[in-house]
């Protein structure tokens, strides 16, 4: 290979994209875009749940019951209702997603010690956030049935709060969050985005970039020019694994200073990895580039071949290990898997290349499989 022939086709086809203003704001601004948009509209927190009571007791009691739930982060207080049917047209309205409602004699019949029943209404439109809301009304209602029994054992035993209360519960569990310790989904979602953001832009720019030719009648300049086929791909490639590069560092600054994501891995080894992967990702859009004839067929084949499998097999959404056995087979074949490990691992875990080395071994041998088939499908006889 001539690195002299390779570089006057990088600058070619860098000179190229640089003339077309539309496609080098392509290049460069979609991915920061769809960060920002990804970034935010991708929350997978359930906070804030609208919800209102309808307090038919009117006790001491009772109010304090429910300001358990307003004065919690997880709940949004949208107020009292007077009776069960405002309780439904707001549900219905979806003005509010959780209703509380506290029955007559509340705190009658919890100050003589018998049981009372709280309903909950829970709008189930979306059941794995009505699920996790469920699991907060069971938490706060434990919380409060505990300070009773705890307040009813130090009054009538005489018995101190704190002796009272080892009592009432005996077993306690501590949790620990590691890597992410406020368990914010943020965290989680915004270094797998940098990984959704480059499997889509770099493929699509690397395939319409190498398309145009054909569509410009310049590739038959190619077809006569004495430069090799191995040459011609490695300058067609460079320029876009650069401008990816670029925008590698442009999705870290975005998530380290804008969504405030700690990195606690190497630099270096997120950098490597990335590396890899970009060659991968602009690998699959010149593979699609030599299979078709036109931009709008390169960028349609683009995004179903980039982002379906990126979504579904990728770990974005759904850990991997939480999948079927079938899916879990398929996502071994998509490189995005591998390069979401080594995000994430990066930036929460702060692993290393040798905890890391299999995914990094995975994503050298996609690169090296795709520009062998690519070197084996480009020919230099314009197809009749």
């Amino acid at each position: 290979m001539n690195l002299r022939r390779i570089r006057t086709v990088a600058l070619k086809e860098w000179r190229e994209t640089t003339r077309d203003r539309l496609f080098l704001l392509l290049a460069f601004l979609l991915p920061a875009l769809w960060m920002v948009v990804f970034g935010y509209g991708l929350v997978m927190d359930v906070e804030n749940i609208p919800f209102a009571i309808l307090d038919q007791d009117r006790s001491a009691l009772s109010r304090e019951y429910g300001y358990r739930f307003i004065q919690s982060r997880y709940f949004a207080y949208r107020g009292h209702a007077d009776d069960p049917r405002a309780l439904d047209r707001l549900l219905t309205e979806a003005t509010i997603r959780a209703a509380l409602i506290i029955p007559e004699r509340f705190e009658e019949q919890l100050s003589a010690g018998e049981p009372v029943s709280v309903q909950t209404l829970l709008d189930g439109t979306f059941p794995l956030h009505t699920d996790i809301a469920k699991g907060y009304v069971i938490a706060i209602n434990q919380a409060f049935t505990q300070e009773l029994l705890v307040d009813y054992l130090s009054r009538t035993r005489g018995l101190a709060r704190d002796q009272a209360r080892r009592i009432v519960q005996p077993v306690t569990v501590e949790v620990r969050y590691l890597y992410n310790e406020e368990v914010r989904s943020t965290w989680s979602m915004v270094p797998a985005l940098v990984m959704f953001t480059l499997m889509v832009s770099s493929p699509l720019l690397t395939a319409l970039g190498v398309v145009r030719e054909k569509e410009t009648g310049s590739i038959y300049n190619i077809y006569s020019s004495t430069v090799s086929r191995a040459e011609f791909l490695a300058g067609k490639i460079l320029p876009y694994a650069g401008i990816s590069l670029v925008n590698v560092w442009v999705l870290w600054l975005m998530a380290v200073l804008l969504f405030d994501v700690p990195f606690k891995g190497s630099l270096l080894v997120f950098l490597a990895g990335s590396i890899l992967f970009i060659f991968c990702s602009t690998g699959i859009g010149l593979l699609i580039s030599l299979l078709v004839s036109t931009q709008m067929a390169a960028l349609i084949i683009t995004m179903v071949v980039a982002m379906l499998p990126t979504i579904l097999f990728s770990g974005l959404l759904v850990p991997v290990s939480s999948m079927g056995r079938g899916a879990q087979v398929q996502a071994h074949f998509f490189p995005a898997m591998y390069y979401t490990n080594v995000v994430r691992g990066s930036f929460l875990k702060g692993i290393g290349a040798g905890i890391m080395w299999l995914d990094m071994a995975a994503l050298a041998a996609f690169a090296a499989g795709m520009g062998l088939v690519a070197y084996r499908l480009f020919t230099k006889r314009p197809k009749a």
